[in-house]
């Protein structure tokens, strides 16, 4: 078997956590101030990585551009839900619910605390 688990560079743990739990519901289970695996039912969906923390090369420096090249791509049952979500927290939405003809699905984008852009998709 093969997992991915994505890491993603983050300034503020804290901030961060409370986004994607409030978007995607879903549940800590790492805690601290530095590093947190964020979970739906028994899988960790995404991890939060503080900036400079722990010496990884590809996360020392925070003002390099978050993300370049990078899509967190998140596929839900209730994408109206998370929609919802989305406007509860006030995220920074970038489109609105719409059908992307190219994966024949509803989805929509928004961008998180970092400034990752994400989409949304059922």
């Amino acid at each position: 078997m093969v997992k991915l688990e994505t890491i993603i560079a983050v300034k503020d743990i804290q901030i961060s956590r409370d986004f994607y739990q409030k978007l995607l519901d879903l549940r800590p289970s790492h805690g601290g101030d530095s590093f947190e695996m964020l979970s739906y039912g028994e899988k960790i969906i995404i991890c939060l990585h503080k900036w400079g923390e722990h010496e990884h090369p590809s996360m020392l420096h925070s003002t390099n551009q978050n993300g370049n090249g990078l899509i967190l791509f998140f596929r839900v049952d209730d994408l109206n839900c998370i929609y919802q979500n989305a406007l509860r927290i006030e995220a920074k939405i970038e489109k609105v619910i719409h059908y992307n003809p190219n994966s024949l699905k509803n989805q929509f984008t928004l961008f998180d605390p970092d400034s990752y852009y994400i989409i949304i998709s059922n």
